[in-house]
């Protein structure tokens, strides 16, 4: 999965806007995934992990919360196998309700609606 720029917001234009809901929908699904593996992850195990991260990066400690959560985030998405965003689009096509359960709604803040310019 490629994850565009932080910054990056989605703004459908007439011509891409059902793609432009779609990959936001698509993100917002993989980021379900990886939150929901989080939450199998105990306290302990999401400190070492930010902690052995830590050690490669340099000799500091394993920082703030937030930063292990971001770590712990970031290692469990190297090592989930998510679809790409055109095997999830052709399954989504045939299936929406399959998908639509695991939408946590984040999608929706992703897409800029025109008329509210």
């Amino acid at each position: 999965m490629t994850d565009p720029d932080p910054e990056y917001r989605i703004r459908p234009t007439a011509d891409r806007g059902e793609e432009a809901v779609l990959r936001a929908k698509y993100l917002d699904y993989c980021s379900a995934q990886l939150a929901d593996l989080l939450l199998y992850l105990s306290p302990d195990e999401i400190f070492l992990l930010a902690e052995k991260a830590q050690r490669s990066e340099g000799p500091a400690g394993p920082g703030s919360y937030m930063h292990m959560m971001q770590t712990a985030t970031t290692w469990l998405s190297t090592r989930v196998s998510l679809p790409t965003f055109e095997e999830w689009l052709e399954d989504y096509r045939a299936n929406p309700e399959r998908y639509e359960r695991y939408l946590m709604g984040l999608w929706e803040s992703d897409v800029e609606d025109p008329a509210a310019r």
